[in-house]
């Protein structure tokens, strides 16, 4: 059985990553993100929001809690309005379907590994149990 170094995985990681950077979903997010960034409307609207959240922080610290209230409810109005700009809910989209596609290659990979450890130790892979609690499994006597 081949042995692998931490490096030489590390490395295939990196392989990984760069083909996963290459597919049409991850794509499809950067040509979003460009025309996000050159949408001057939702600029706009980012930089109001990261003005009041600076407000805001200011506010809590000095415990000014009704403007504190008030700076909240136009960081969430604009929030909205922001949420409401079709290439906005694009974006939001993408990144839902490349959290998904992350989280699958993730798990894929956790699952593979775990079953090669079962699999290697001669385990009961549909029991979930490595080969040195199946064999170590005393009948009681």
């Amino acid at each position: 059985m081949a042995q692998y170094t931490r490096k030489e995985v590390i490395e295939e990681a990196h392989k990984l990553a760069k083909m996963v950077a290459d597919i049409e979903e991850i794509d499809r997010f950067k040509q979003i993100e460009a025309k996000l960034n050159e949408n001057q409307k939702i600029q706009i609207i980012i930089k109001k929001i990261k003005a009041l959240q600076k407000q805001a922080v200011n506010f809590q610290a000095y415990g000014k809690h009704e403007a504190l209230k008030k700076v909240e409810a136009e960081i969430d109005r604009l929030q909205t309005e922001i949420d409401e700009i079709p290439i906005v809910q694009e974006f939001k989209d993408t990144q839902v379907v490349i959290n998904d596609i992350l989280q699958l290659v993730s798990n894929t990979i956790a699952r593979e590994v775990t079953n090669e450890v079962i699999r290697s130790t001669d385990g009961d892979l549909l029991a979930g149990e490595t080969g040195s609690k199946v064999s170590g499994s005393s009948c009681g006597h």
